[in-house]
C-alpha cells in the first residue's frame, strides 16, 4: 500500500497512551499470593470485566458481583477499582508523540475498551484529550474490540477509510481484527518503536 495514502491515526488508550498493568495493580494491593490469583481470575480475567467495558454492567453492580465472587468486602473491592483508575497514568513519550502528530496536522482518533466511569475519571484528570478529532469508547457504543462493529462505527461516524488509517494497539487480537478490515496497524511495544513505524507510514 502506498504510504502516501495513510493520513489518520487511531490510538488505543490502555497500554498505549496510559499505563495498563493489572498484575502490578493486584500485586500492589494484596500481599497474599493466593488472594492475588483469586482476584485476578475473579475480576480482571472474568467476562464481567468485559461487560463493564461494554457498558452493559454498571461499575457499582460489578463491584458487588466481584466482592461476592471472591469473598471479599465490597468496600475493599470498590477501593481496588478506584486504584485501577488512578493507575492509568499517562505514558509521557506516547503523549508527546500524539502532541507532535497533532502539531503536524495529522487527524487523531481514539478507540478504547473502557468503562464510562473510568473514562470520565481520565477525562477530568488529563488535558490531552483535546488532541483527538474523535473518540469512541466501548461503553458508549456497546461494542468492544476486537468486534468489527466498533471499528465500523468509528469509520462511519468520522468518515474514515481504513486504507488511509493507522491503528495502534497493544493487544494482538485487536490488531488482527483491524488488519482484516483493511487498516494499517502497529502492535504497540514502546513509544519509540511506534513513532519509527509511523514515520514510514504517514503521508508526507
Amino acid at each position: 500500500m502506498p504510504r502516501a495514502t495513510v493520513r489518520n491515526v487511531i490510538f488505543d488508550f490502555g497500554g498505549v497512551l496510559v499505563r495498563w498493568k493489572p498484575r502490578e495493580i493486584v500485586e500492589g494491593f494484596y500481599a497474599d499470593e493466593a488472594l492475588r490469583a483469586r482476584v485476578s481470575q475473579g475480576i480482571f480475567q472474568h467476562p464481567d470485566w468485559v461487560e463493564v467495558d461494554r457498558g452493559t454492567l454498571r461499575e457499582d453492580a460489578a463491584v458487588q458481583r466481584f466482592a461476592e465472587r471472591i469473598g471479599r468486602p465490597q468496600e475493599e473491592i470498590a477501593a481496588l477499582v478506584q486504584r485501577v483508575k488512578e493507575s492509568l497514568t499517562p505514558i509521557p513519550q506516547s503523549v508527546a508523540l500524539a502532541r507532535d502528530l497533532s502539531r503536524r496536522g495529522v487527524p487523531l482518533f481514539g478507540l478504547s475498551n473502557v468503562s464510562a466511569e473510568t473514562f470520565a475519571f481520565l477525562r477530568e484528570r488529563y488535558d490531552f484529550w483535546s488532541l483527538f478529532t474523535g473518540i469512541v469508547i466501548s461503553a458508549e457504543v456497546k461494542w468492544v474490540k476486537p468486534e468489527p462493529e466498533i471499528f465500523e462505527h468509528l469509520c462511519r461516524v468520522h468518515g474514515l477509510a481504513p486504507a488511509q488509517t493507522v491503528f495502534i494497539d497493544d493487544h494482538p487480537p485487536n490488531i488482527e481484527a483491524a488488519g482484516r478490515m483493511g487498516f494499517r496497524t502497529i502492535l504497540f511495544t514502546d513509544p519509540a518503536d511506534c513513532a519509527a513505524q509511523l514515520e514510514g507510514m504517514l503521508a508526507r
